[in-house]
């Protein structure tokens, strides 16, 4: 199960030396906006439908600005 958790990267430098680093998965730096949460800690479906609408909605407000709309 551990080794489920570990990101490798492989990096050769320009002598062709061969180095490899292991990191824990979660704290990889190539994440912008990673959130550590608990194990088994799940998003509230409230959160996803609410930007949802939000989204939609400005979508549709930036829309009402284009001309020659019906």
């Amino acid at each position: 199960m551990a080794s489920e958790n570990i990101y490798r990267q492989t990096n050769i430098s320009d002598t062709g030396t061969v180095t490899v680093i292991e990191m824990d998965a979660a704290r990889r730096t190539d994440v912008l906006f990673r959130v550590r949460r608990d194990e088994g800690h799940e998003v509230n479906a409230w959160w996803l439908i609410g930007a949802f609408v939000a989204f939609s909605s400005a979508v549709v407000m930036l829309l009402s600005f284009m001309p020659g709309g019906a």
